[in-house]
């Protein structure tokens, strides 16, 4: 299949940059962590994939790469 994100990971992702946009960069280990201190009660799996799509969004937005219709430009946040 790829590497869809759910919209539960995409709507957690969204919400945490909007409300935290400092705290998260680039580096996937690092946005690993920061997930975790800012959810409750998320699996480890919800995590990486929230951290993952973070990431991904920082490093195409760093790019210059457009955002897909569904991401917030991070200037925004």
């Amino acid at each position: 299949m790829g590497k869809v994100k759910t919209e539960q990971i995409k709507h957690l992702a969204k919400e945490l940059i909007a409300k935290f946009p400092d705290k998260f960069n680039t580096n996937f280990d690092d946005n690993k962590h920061m997930v975790k201190e800012l959810t409750i009660g998320a699996t480890s799996r919800v995590r990486n994939q929230t951290a993952g799509y973070i990431t991904r969004t920082y490093t195409l937005n760093e790019k210059g790469v457009p955002l897909q219709e569904d991401e917030i430009p991070l200037e925004e946040a």
